[in-house]
């Protein structure tokens, strides 16, 4: 590693071991990542350190993950050498692993956080999904990940590591470097498996081979109703000239948009397991620019209120996040077929008059 100086020339870190360093796993290499996972190259919510809640066994990972699709991610950190066992470890942690319910998993990071209400809400925070009920946690069939960390790594390891690739297993390396500079210590993540270029191809291939196992009959069925409800919503749509009518949709989200003719302004129509909403809903990127838009609709609701009495609002700063809403809600479920025709028109109804509404105040918003 070389830093570039001031004068344009460049200058060598120097490469050290962790044990010439002092530093040690459980201390320090744990909680760097513990405390900042994306080193890890994505987004990851560490739900528990030392994890030992396996029946039958003293055994213990060293920090357990989820991932943005909801699979498990087990990661071990092995320092200055990966060792030779630790692949058949990690993968015997992986099958303790397969049996968690997505209660089990809210149950570990409820204890992590010593708060069940808080766990609850860091999940749909990380999943930007408001119903739990929504969120899929450790389901079906080989979705659980496993990511060695470890300064080098045996031969034992990379070859056990790429030969069960081919079969569906998910296993990522990190090379973890320690470098001192100027009495600094810098810290350097690298994926080696697999080769970070070469990484969409290896898990297209291997999800191909393996896509029937790895899809569950509960996803499947929920995907499918989705789908169904959304192809239907869009006919709909197009047959009363309504606002999503254009709309293209996979069917595995639970919302579909329309802009209201401002950038990170939109209309969205969203469903859940227990009711559906139509919405406003602020993404312009930074969060004091959302808080700053809501304000400016909020001191009108009065006024847009009295525009859409049919539709009660209820307005959603929420400070804690980046993004802002305000909705209306209908407590229907779409998933109880007879209750589909209501929730379409109500979707329909309240999203065109959202829009109607709220884009009267387009030119001033913008300036806001």
């Amino acid at each position: 590693m070389y830093i570039l100086e001031d004068n344009n020339k460049l200058s060598s870190a120097i490469k050290c071991s962790f044990s010439e360093l002092n530093l040690t796993e459980r201390k320090h290499l744990q909680e760097w990542i513990a405390a900042k996972p994306s080193v890890l190259g994505e987004e990851l919510l560490i739900i528990q350190k030392e994890f030992d809640g396996f029946s039958d066994t003293k055994e213990r990972l060293d920090l357990l993950a989820v991932d943005k699709t909801g699979r498990l991610v087990v990661i071990e950190n092995k320092l200055d050498d990966s060792g030779k066992d630790v692949t058949w470890q990690a993968i015997k942690y992986a099958s303790y692993c397969s049996s968690l319910s997505k209660q089990d998993v809210i149950d570990i990071y409820a204890k992590f956080l010593g708060d069940r209400q808080k766990a609850v809400e860091e999940i749909q925070d990380f999943f930007d999904i408001d119903d739990i009920e929504e969120i899929e946690l450790n389901t079906g069939d080989n979705t659980q990940r496993i990511f060695f960390v470890a300064a080098n790594f045996r031969k034992e390891v990379t070859s056990s590591v790429l030969w069960l690739a081919k079969f569906g297993l998910e296993i990522k390396c990190f090379k973890v470097t320690p470098y001192k500079y100027g009495g600094r210590i810098l810290i350097d993540f690298d994926q080696i498996i697999p080769i970070k270029d070469a990484e969409d191809y290896t898990i297209k291939m291997a999800a191909k081979t393996q896509e029937a196992s790895q899809t569950s009959a509960a996803v499947a069925g929920r995907y499918a109703a989705r789908k169904k409800f959304w192809n239907a919503f869009v006919e709909y749509n197009a047959q009363h000239n309504g606002p999503y009518a254009s709309t293209s949709t996979s069917g595995t989200d639970n919302w579909v948009g329309k802009s209201i003719g401002v950038a990170g302004l939109t209309v969205n129509a969203v469903i859940t397991y227990q009711n559906c909403r139509s919405e406003i809903y602020f993404n312009f990127g930074e969060k004091e620019k959302n808080k700053i838009k809501f304000d400016f609709y909020y001191n009108l609701k009065d006024k847009i209120q009295a525009e859409m009495p049919e539709f009660p609002l209820v307005w959603e700063r929420l400070d804690d996040k980046v993004t802002c809403r305000i909705r209306t809600d209908l407590q229907l479920s779409y998933l109880e077929e007879e209750n589909v025709p209501q929730i379409m028109d109500f979707l329909l109804k309240s999203s065109e008059k959202m829009l109607e509404v709220f884009s009267k105040y387009n030119k001033q918003i913008v300036k806001v």
